[in-house]
């Protein structure tokens, strides 16, 4: 799904900010710079984003770079999923986020349900594992795993949090318009499938 140049782009970031961590010769300190410059330049090109924020987004990190990882919870009830608005876009996504140091996968979604929802949460399983580009969503700087771990409702009543303006169950048929940088209709597709088949094997990519 995601755009080829953009793969390329990030492929370039990653190999030059490598190279400027663990090269030793100036010269080629000084080319690996200019690879990450040409990676914020093709991605300020296709998509009007100015290169001072590419630069804050590209070159915010030191050392052999890895993927982020985006947990979020899937809490069904009465054949319709949790989801909540998001105060940056005001648009509708799972409860979730970037996973915190220090806590697991589950202890991560739980932590994201309950901020966001009010929700006291139990994670059951893990039922999806998504890589960002092979879904319809728009482009981004960062290559980012998702996981998904559907959660059981354990106490709590539905109220906002500090980065949520709503929260409240959808169906299918009624879902309201979607933060596609956080979640896409297909995605949730396949997730509502995991609400009506509890022996479904964990998707993956």
């Amino acid at each position: 799904m995601e755009p080829k140049w953009l793969t390329w782009a990030k492929e370039i970031q990653s190999l030059s900010q490598a190279g400027i961590a663990y090269s030793k010769d100036p010269f080629d300190i000084e080319r690996f710079e200019r690879l990450r410059e040409l990676s914020q330049e093709m991605v300020s090109e296709y998509t009007d984003v100015p290169m001072e924020k590419l630069k804050g987004l590209f070159a915010n990190e030191t050392g052999y770079q890895t993927p982020k990882v985006d947990v979020r919870a899937v809490i069904f009830k009465e054949n319709k999923v949790l989801l909540v608005r998001e105060m940056l876009d005001g648009l509708w996504s799972l409860p979730g986020g970037w996973a915190d140091i220090g806590l697991s996968p589950s202890e991560n979604a739980a932590k994201e349900a309950f901020e966001e929802s009010g929700l006291t949460v139990e994670p059951i399983r893990l039922i999806a594992a998504m890589d960002k580009k092979c879904h319809p969503h728009p482009p981004g700087g960062y290559h980012i795993y998702k996981l998904f771990f559907l959660c059981e409702h354990r106490e709590g009543e539905l109220k906002t949090g500090y980065e949520t303006l709503d929260a409240g169950f959808f169906g299918l048929d009624e879902l309201p318009d979607l933060s596609v940088g956080r979640i896409t209709e297909s995605q949730l597709k396949i997730l509502f499938e995991y609400c009506w088949d509890s022996n479904k094997q964990v998707y993956y990519d």
